[in-house]
């Protein structure tokens, strides 16, 4: 697998990527207890460049094993190579990355970033032969081969996968000729994310003070939620417009994405871009029409939802820019980051003491950087660096989605960690498909937890409503998300154009039925699907939609089962990638080929919003 695009798994993002603004502390205010040790990857920048021009070297010599692989020991240490150049480009990514995100200012870590970024490209030229050489041998040899020395076990998963996948591989120059387009390839995700980051521009709009400001993505995602409903009227309008204007354009460029996806998708001589999506993780195409088929089941629990939107809000039609606005006020609770810490620990305790004492040792000890400071990236990620340990990003500003983050930051912290420390770095790498699992269990287990030792009805109604949206969110959006690129990729497939007024009726269709006839579909809504970067990474929200299904299933295993739950569950995470997804998950405790997880999910939705409908329409 290409380097880039695993790193890209291990950075298990919660935000966009922007920057704060320059009224918060700059980077040498904040105290170093509240900042994550960079130091613990290279003490310094010379030794990170030091590392990097060795680098350079070492990916030369992969040349010196080609037509050498049908001998064990070749084998082994052509591996082992790969081995020690992609832990070792994965620390330098790092380093670099995660430098420029504290302080996007600094033009040393931008240039490094880009540099490793390079370094990479050339890394996924110079393995591009080893898969398709191994694969032209015959499966018998090769088997033969991993058998005959035991050192080379390690790497039995790896070639068990390949051969399943061994038809979609392609020969050495092909496959070195396929990576060199890589740059090409991305060219549509590129053009969409610098022009709707940097050179679409958005009109003034009306704020919460009266005043008017320019809106941002950020901003409109402030003002959506607001309680006066001109505020988020204007900002929906706006925002909607703006990239309505740019209708065609934006149309002709996600067009370009799926193409591009077929292009690579026939070349690796698949039956469809969906199947190719899946096939890497070796998931079943049932598993993602179960989501869809099983959310469609379950529309019935949406359309109440938005009705009691509704009613609650005193309206006499709601609207789409009407669905995010609380039915409650904000919780006024203040959270400091210790105490916000606290009731994640404590929130934590059906995982048991292993867990909780290998967190707290990661947190003591430089995993988090916590403030937000000029400059630093928004938003929330970890990073896993195998071999080390795993790092998170926070901008943590004491309300309760900042606990929530930090919860959910932790649980993809504490994966990687069991994973590094457990596998092989050939099986230490979780699929995205996996990734949701731990960070979404913890938030499950987060919100259980408050719920349980909340008593005050106000504010129990606003932890109610919290998991509402989250499922609302999380599992129904990423749905119709999932649906949207299913119909849309079919479309091409059979060769029909993807024209903005195409790809429209799809989206005011799909709207219509997820969330019913209360719903307002507003005519600016049906452009939505053009800002939704996910779209550039096709087949992947569905992840979303099952993460939080098997999330919510392995919660209740934790809060019900104890101990027997709690080995399932490390072993889960000290698993890795040393398996298949489903494996894995099945070995867990959750079969994800069945609709049972997503069902159970749906079930605990409609006996929450059956609780929230008792205490607003008493």
């Amino acid at each position: 697998m290409n380097l880039l695009y695993k790193l890209s798994n291990r950075m298990n993002l919660s935000a966009t990527d922007t920057t704060s603004a320059a009224t918060v502390a700059t980077r040498d205010k904040i105290e170093a207890k509240f900042k994550w040790s960079l130091h613990d990857i290279y003490p310094n920048d010379q030794a990170f460049q030091a590392d990097y021009e060795k680098l350079k070297e070492q990916i030369l010599h992969f040349e010196v094993f080609k037509g050498k692989l049908n001998n064990a020991n070749d084998l082994l240490q052509c591996f082992r190579l790969r081995d020690e150049v992609d832990i070792k480009l994965s620390s330098l990514f790092a380093y670099a990355r995660m430098n420029r995100d504290t302080d996007a200012t600094n033009a040393a870590y931008q240039a490094m970033t880009a540099q490793i970024t390079t370094l990479l490209s050339d890394d996924a030229s110079a393995q591009a032969f080893i898969e398709p050489e191994l694969l032209a041998l015959p499966a018998e040899t090769l088997l033969t081969l991993i058998e005959s020395k035991p050192e080379l076990s390690a790497y039995s998963f790896y070639i068990k996968n390949m051969l399943r996948q061994k038809s979609h591989i392609l020969s050495p120059i092909e496959e070195e000729l396929l990576a060199k387009t890589s740059e090409l390839r991305q060219a549509a995700m590129n053009i969409f994310t610098i022009f709707t980051n940097a050179d679409l521009k958005f009109p003034e709009t009306i704020t919460e003070s009266g005043q008017k400001a320019p809106l941002t993505e950020g901003r409109y995602n402030q003002l959506i939620r607001s309680t006066n409903r001109e505020v988020r009227h204007d900002a929906f309008k706006n925002l909607f417009n703006t990239y309505s204007s740019f209708r065609n354009t934006l149309a002709t460029t996600y067009s370009a994405n799926i193409n591009s996806t077929m292009f690579q998708a026939k070349t690796r001589k698949y039956q469809s871009t969906l199947e190719a999506a899946l096939d890497n993780n070796n998931i079943p195409a049932s598993v993602y029409t179960n989501v869809i088929d099983t959310i469609h089941k379950n529309f019935a629990q949406m359309h109440r939802y938005v009705a009691l939107k509704k009613k609650v809000l005193q309206l006499d039609q709601i609207h789409m820019y009407d669905l995010y606005t609380p039915i409650v006020p904000e919780l006024k609770t203040v959270f400091p980051y210790e105490d916000g810490l606290s009731l994640v620990i404590d929130s934590l305790q059906p995982l048991g003491q292993t867990y909780i004492k290998d967190l707290l040792n990661g947190v003591n000890n430089g995993w988090i950087d916590i403030y937000e400071n000029q400059g630093k990236r928004n938003g929330a990620y970890s990073w896993g660096v195998y071999g080390l340990h795993p790092f998170v990003l926070l901008n943590y500003d004491d309300s309760y989605n900042a606990v929530s983050t930090l919860a959910h930051e932790l649980g993809h912290a504490m994966h990687s960690f069991y994973s590094s420390q457990k596998q092989d770095y050939i099986n230490s790498e979780y699929t995205i498909f996996c990734a949701e699992v731990a960070s979404t269990t913890n938030e499950n287990l987060l919100l259980d937890h408050m719920l349980h030792i909340v008593k005050e009805p106000e504010k129990r109604i606003y932890f109610i409503n919290q998991y509402l949206e989250q499922v609302r969110t999380t599992v129904y959006r990423q749905a119709l998300f999932a649906e949207f690129e299913k119909i849309a990729h079919a479309k091409a497939e059979i060769g029909e154009a993807l024209t903005a007024d195409a790809l429209e009726t799809i989206w005011t269709a799909l709207n219509t039925a997820y969330y019913g006839n209360d719903i307002v579909i507003d005519p600016e809504l049906k452009i939505e699907w053009a800002r939704i970067p996910h779209f550039y990474r096709p087949f992947y929200v569905y992840q979303y939609a099952t993460g939080y299904a098997a999330a919510t299933t392995l919660a209740e295993q934790l809060q019900t089962e104890g101990p027997i739950a709690q080995k399932r569950y490390l072993q889960y995470l000290q698993s890795g990638g040393s398996d298949y997804s489903i494996n894995l998950l099945r070995q867990a405790g959750v079969n994800m080929t069945t609709p049972k997880p997503l069902e159970i999910t749906l079930e605990k939705f409609s006996k929450r919003l059956d609780e929230l409908e008792v205490f607003l329409l008493k």
